[in-house]
């Protein structure tokens, strides 16, 4: 019942858009799009900036007088009624569905991806109120039972068995669990690590992956079991500019949907590592090292100017400097030069008891 009352309401704030358009044409007018600007970080260097709230910074203004304006109405209008479409029959649809409906005009998922993220900022809404979804979700394992739709997922019963994230998290309900922390790993080898050194039996935990950068239903799947749950959360991720990246995508959300952080971002999330610290302190050999390329390094200096690690974690941009300083870095798998299971008998256990004090780490147990 909630669900059509959303459809009907999105599909109302469609006709209202689109007749709005057809009268200015009537009229002689020529039509235009009014689309907010958000942000989750700038560059200010004195942290004088207002981008931890969720109101609009600005809006851009499309109109057809412009030709990049023209063809990126032209994209939004072919998305929008897709869109009606997929809501008016309660279906589903993959961005990439969206895309191969017309390749051609399209050109690039890019293209696609930016007007779903327009139609999102005009109707107010999130991405999965227009009943388009992520493919290739998340994994999760460890003391946890929910119910998604009707199925039950029981983790509990068997805590290294992987399951996929449900995609429809709005319908995840009844989440029962015993664990005693949430922790997130970069990518699936790491989770299949942990897995067969039945790291979750041994800890009491939930594990889960994004596998890389995130998609939508894990990052609100996590918040999800942090809100029922009230469960402290680590976050483990490659000691490089990509998975310092990864890991402030799931704490302070992405700039491409800044828009959406409200219902995206984790605050909660505590680094757990690997840090560029830590090559030194668990004495890494030489060969696990590798040199930051140009463009690492181009990477790390660019993230450095976020505003929100000089505001509200100025100690993870220590250990960023650090990396800089340092000019190597190395994937998490480098432990395993010890022993193939010092990741989930040595490393992780003994970074947890020490986490919850961790500068820039705001859990309270």
């Amino acid at each position: 019942m909630e669900r059509n009352a959303s459809s009907r309401a999105l599909l109302s704030k469609i006709k209202d858009l689109t007749a709005s358009l057809v009268k200015e044409i009537s009229e002689g007018k020529s039509p235009s799009v009014c689309i907010h600007k958000f942000r989750n970080y700038c560059t200010d260097p004195n942290s004088n900036c207002l981008c931890s709230s969720d109101l609009p910074k600005g809006q851009q203004v499309l109109t057809l007088t412009r030709q990049c304006h023209a063809y990126r109405i032209d994209v939004l209008l072919r998305v929008l009624v897709i869109v009606q479409k997929l809501l008016q029959e309660n279906r589903h649809g993959s961005k990439r569905d969206i895309y191969y409906m017309h390749p051609s005009v399209f050109s690039e998922q890019s293209v696609v991806d930016r007007a779903i993220n327009d139609i999102c900022i005009l109707l107010q809404c999130s991405r999965h109120n227009l009943n388009v979804v992520s493919v290739g979700n998340g994994l999760v394992m460890g003391w946890l039972q929910f119910l998604e739709a009707g199925r039950k997922f029981d983790c509990i019963s068997c805590p290294t068995t992987a399951y996929t994230i449900p995609v429809h998290v709005e319908e995840v309900k009844d989440i029962v669990s015993v664990a005693k922390y949430i922790l997130i790993v970069e990518k699936e080898s790491v989770f299949q690590r942990l897995a067969n050194d039945k790291f979750c039996n041994a800890n009491r935990c939930i594990v889960i992956t994004g596998r890389g950068y995130p998609d939508i239903p894990t990052r609100r799947f996590l918040r999800l079991l942090v809100e029922k749950l009230c469960l402290p959360v680590y976050c483990l991720v490659d000691c490089d500019p990509y998975g310092f990246d990864i890991l402030t995508t799931y704490r302070f959300g992405s700039m491409q949907m800044a828009y959406d952080a409200k219902i995206l971002r984790v605050p909660e999330v505590q680094w757990l590592g690997a840090f560029p610290s830590d090559f030194e302190k668990y004495n890494l050999p030489q060969q696990c090292l590798l040199p930051l390329t140009a463009e690492d390094k181009r990477r790390t200096e660019t993230m450095l100017l976020r505003c929100y690690l000089q505001k509200e974690v100025p100690e993870w941009r220590l250990e960023l400097e650090l990396m800089l300083q340092k000019g190597v870095k190395f994937e998490i798998e480098a432990f395993s030069v010890h022993t193939l299971s010092f990741l989930s008998e040595q490393y992780i256990p003994s970074k947890i008891p020490k986490v919850e004090v961790l500068p820039g780490n705001n859990f309270k147990s």
